[in-house]
């Protein structure tokens, strides 16, 4: 698990890429006409929803709702003043997934060192009963060849 310094750290970039999201968002995005916005802001911010979400990628829970009802609502709940339901996180977390891809992608992703692991798994290009419906590589495949070679 992540250290509490580390969990701190983390919402620090996620809160301050949220700001920033949210201002591009709003910039960029159409604006509604004459219709009455009924949504209500919640609880949460997206830098917490967030954060759980990479918490709960980081740990060793295969469910989701037994990481955040177990670790986050009872041991996390210093980090996490204003947890809310599970069913209302649930909800969260669909508003939250464009954000969290892009900030995992442009600041948590981390840079490449120069070696790189392929898997050397040999896939069977051309089985006698596909030759031709085969499409993936046509031109190339024949009898017998793998993608190995």
């Amino acid at each position: 698990m992540i250290t509490e310094d580390k969990v701190t750290e983390i919402f620090c970039m996620a809160d301050d890429f949220c700001k920033f999201f949210d201002t591009m968002v709003a910039k960029y995005t159409l604006k509604p006409t004459g219709k009455r916005n009924y949504h209500r802001n919640s609880v949460m911010s997206k830098a917490e929803v967030m954060l759980i979400m990479i918490l709960f990628h980081d740990s060793g829970y295969r469910c989701f709702k037994h990481f955040y009802l177990e670790k986050v609502c009872k041991h996390l709940r210093h980090l996490f003043p204003k947890v809310v339901s599970y069913n209302r996180i649930v909800e969260l977390e669909r508003e939250v997934v464009i954000p969290l891809a892009l900030f995992i992608k442009k600041v948590l992703l981390g840079k490449c060192t120069g070696i790189s692991f392929v898997d050397s798994t040999p896939l069977r290009v051309c089985k006698n009963q596909r030759i031709h419906i085969h499409k993936v590589f046509k031109g190339i495949a024949q009898r017998g060849k793998c993608s190995m070679g």
